[in-house]
């Protein structure tokens, strides 16, 4: 019997209007955008600006726009998972606001949180139940509004992130392509280095937590950047070796778009050419779980079916993984 794979049959985005550019940052801490630029690799972002949207609106959007784009009913959909660090509220899950503001009403969903990686945990997550033979047709949504948790005033924070909404489909195939295998792995040390201090159980919100501004990201950027390079790269590195894949094999790396070192660092430990990279970190920053989706958004063209592809990311917890897929259609 042909064994059964989870392929993605179709992927958007949505993002926000507004451009903040480097030379706006610039009015608010002390940076510049040679700086941004040299030490990061961005150069503007979006921010969803209206009042009252939260992240489940950019999620809604792009669902909707997927379910449009690829021809399927939101009653098809049997499970939509987001993947995001910034909630609309605590409970309920925003996936379950997006389903609903996307009209999917006979699929259950949950939410996932694994920061940086989330896109990729929520993919080998929803492939599963693809595999299983249990569902047709699952939606997985990376989608932040990290807006809503920096720190203006924090100059090495407040030029790094953006806000998207983003989806793929996966649905299952017999063919040669879909998701073929992953790792990831988690360090629970990497709490200290990279968190939102304040608003769970171990620090519940109060006027102390608000006025010393601990409901905004907090991270320690040298710790952090070389626990990151070392992660992504290894992991990488690591799926190709488990399928004999040599960079001359892979058709494209898509790394999670925090620091353009750090994508550099992996592509150099995979043997890749630039060229071979999916880069759009200067155009929006870092989005969390929306970077790698929303570069196969923007890629989507230059996409071939049967194309190897890595998806590798690094993020909070500390969380890192990677994804080996063959791309399953041509624009």
């Amino acid at each position: 019997m042909a064994k059964i794979r989870a392929a993605i049959t179709g992927v958007n985005a949505f993002l926000p209007e507004y451009r903040l550019t480097n030379e706006e940052i610039s009015t608010m801490v002390d940076t510049t955008d040679e700086w941004i630029m040299q030490r990061i690799g961005i150069k503007e972002r979006r921010i969803l600006k209206e009042k009252g949207k939260a992240t489940s609106d950019m999620g809604a959007e792009a669902v909707k726009g997927l379910l449009q784009k690829t021809g399927t009913s939101a009653d098809e959909v049997d499970l939509l998972i987001c993947a995001t660090i910034t909630p609309d509220m605590p409970f309920p899950a925003t996936a379950n606001i997006i389903a609903h503001k996307a009209g999917i009403h006979n699929a259950w969903s949950f939410d996932l949180n694994a920061a940086c990686s989330g896109f990729i945990f929520a993919l080998a997550t929803a492939a599963q139940f693809i595999e299983s033979g249990r569902y047709r047709k699952v939606i997985v949504s990376g989608s932040d509004k990290m807006s809503a948790i920096t720190n203006y005033s924090d100059r090495t924070t407040c030029p790094l992130f953006g806000d998207a909404g983003t989806a793929v489909l996966l649905e299952p195939t017999i063919e040669e392509v879909g998701v073929f295998d992953y790792i990831h792995r988690v360090d629970g040390l990497g709490r200290h280095h990279l968190h939102m201090k304040a608003g769970g159980s171990l620090l519940p919100a109060s006027k102390e937590t608000v006025e010393n501004k601990e409901h905004y990201v907090y991270q320690e950027g040298q710790t952090v950047f070389k626990y990151a390079v070392t992660g992504m790269a290894d992991v990488a590195a690591e799926i190709m070796q488990r399928h004999n894949l040599a960079s001359e094999d892979i058709a494209w790396l898509v790394p999670h778009q925090a620091n353009m070192r750090i994508i550099e660092a992996t592509a150099r430990r995979m043997g890749l050419d630039k060229e071979k990279v999916m880069i759009n970190i200067e155009k929006y920053g870092n989005t969390t779980a929306a970077t790698i989706p929303l570069c196969l958004w923007d890629f989507e063209k230059q996409l071939k079916k049967g194309d190897n592809v890595i998806l590798a990311a690094f993020g909070a917890g500390f969380t890192w993984g990677s994804v080996y897929l063959k791309w399953a259609y041509n624009s």
